[in-house]
């Protein structure tokens, strides 16, 4: 039987908001405000059978079908124009732990901060997000790649069950031991299969405070610091140490007043203040704005927090590559200060972790494939005003930076079009069929699933499947 708007709302347990509900506007925030669209529906769900309830109202009225965990993809996935938004964020967003068996049960609307700071409490840890704020769900479901990843893996390599709504609204669980073709899919096949609303992790030992923070180097330190980085990570950095590396204006907010071209360097050891120094002592002798310290372990994913902060427009598009080059970094700088203005706010971020444990997973025992001996670089363009000639202009400039990175690559292509899906979000610029490169020679099985789980495709955000 087909549903009716009251018929559904009246067996809904959460809260179904339209544009006449007075929290309407409000329910269309996301952390990007170009990714805000205008949806029909916004259901924000308590259960799995709200969310059935929801997938089945939406089928019967030809709603286009988005799912909002936290809402952090600046290509508008978990948004729809005039469609059904699921929204686990409000009612499904908390973490409860497990301390004797060193689980966190996690809602599919919960972000980062909310399991960093309750694990913690236990002496715990999971692999999470750099950026607190960003939700659970899409990080997971798309791999996953954290401070902790060197130690531990991807996200995705301590999930050990997941709770799902597929399209013909069956709840199922998804684990090694049920639904295994399910379980494999959505470890790295994002949003195509369904909506996850609860999350089961391994978690880990861990201690209470490490060493990080942020180190600047303006523009006279700019060859001495991109020089010491090549020879730190061609040295074979430990399991327990990692950097990121940010080429951007200006510090963060609190740090000071200029806008200066500047490269920030956020070291992490998972360990002592002294033993992280010890470490890192090739980038402190150079002698740069020196703001590590040794801090709480749930402080780690806020540092990158104030560039990124919510209500500004974003353009993300994500890039590989084999060798950290020095070279190559200079010349992303020199673009980075040529395209940069006030209006259009760039950070090139260079993710320097140790591969060893992620890549003791092989390619084929789930769906995310480009494990290997590449590292991740995304390029982030921020501006405030929401028009069409800022989207297209943030395109563009993201594009001439990650161009620079992928133009040195032995193989161009596969450094753009083999990036890290959850980096690649809203990118159309990809040379093939995106689903096809994200997934590598995973896709026809994943095609399976998908024919399996949601052969009519309602779910089609992120990188979508074609069902065989």
């Amino acid at each position: 039987m087909s549903s009716t708007f009251d018929t559904f709302e009246a067996a809904f347990e959460g809260d179904v908001v339209t544009p006449e509900s007075p929290d309407y506007e409000a329910s269309l925030k996301r952390w990007a405000a170009n990714a805000e669209r205008r949806a029909k529906v916004v259901a924000f769900v308590k259960s799995p059978q709200d969310v059935a309830l929801a997938i089945k109202y939406a089928k019967d009225k030809g709603l286009d079908i988005s799912i909002r965990g936290g809402g952090h993809n600046p290509g508008g996935a978990s948004s729809s124009d005039g469609g059904l938004v699921i929204d686990l964020s409000r009612h499904l967003n908390a973490c409860r732990i497990d301390a004797y068996s060193k689980r966190a049960y996690v809602g599919g609307g919960a972000i980062w901060e909310t399991v960093d700071k309750e694990a913690i409490k236990y002496g715990l840890a999971s692999v999470g997000g750099t950026v607190n704020h960003t939700g659970v769900g899409g990080l997971t479901l798309g791999g996953g790649y954290g401070w902790l990843s060197g130690q531990h893996g991807l996200v995705i390599d301590n999930l050990l069950q997941a709770t799902m709504v597929v399209a013909d609204g069956s709840i199922l669980t998804a684990s090694a031991t049920e639904n295994t073709d399910l379980f494999w899919g959505i470890r790295g096949g994002g949003c195509n299969f369904g909506v996850c609303t609860e999350f089961v992790y391994q978690l880990h030992e861990q201690r209470p405070t490490v060493y990080s923070g942020i180190l600047i180097f303006p523009p006279p330190l700019l060859d001495a610091v991109l020089d010491v980085t090549e020879k730190w990570y061609k040295g074979k950095p430990s399991a327990k140490e990692s950097l990121m590396q940010v080429i951007s204006r200006g510090p963060p907010p609190e740090c000071a007043a200029s806008a200066q071209p500047a490269v920030l360097v956020m070291p992490f050891f998972n360990g002592t203040e002294s033993e992280g120094r010890e470490k890192f002592k090739a980038f402190l002798d150079l002698n740069p704005i020196d703001l590590t310290r040794e801090l709480p372990y749930e402080e780690m994913n806020s540092l990158l927090n104030p560039n990124v902060q919510h209500g500004q427009c974003f353009y993300m598009r994500g890039v590989t590559q084999l060798e950290y080059s020095s070279t190559t970094a200079k010349e992303v700088f020199a673009a980075m200060v040529d395209k940069s203005t006030k209006d259009m706010r760039i950070m090139i971020i260079l993710e320097l972790f140790p591969l060893g444990k992620i890549n003791s997973v092989r390619n084929d025992e789930c769906a995310f494939s480009i494990r290997g001996e590449a590292n991740n670089i995304i390029s982030i363009v921020a501006w405030d005003q929401n028009t069409t000639e800022n989207q297209k202009r943030g395109q563009e400039i993201s594009r001439a930076v990650t161009s620079i990175i992928s133009g040195k690559e032995a193989k161009p292509e596969d450094s753009k079009d083999r990036a890290y899906g959850n980096y690649a979000v809203g990118d159309e610029t990809l040379t093939t069929d995106r689903a096809r490169c994200v997934f590598g020679d995973n896709y026809p099985r994943l095609q399976t699933i998908k024919k399996k789980f949601d052969p009519d495709v309602i779910f089609n955000k992120w990188s979508a499947i074609t069902p065989v």
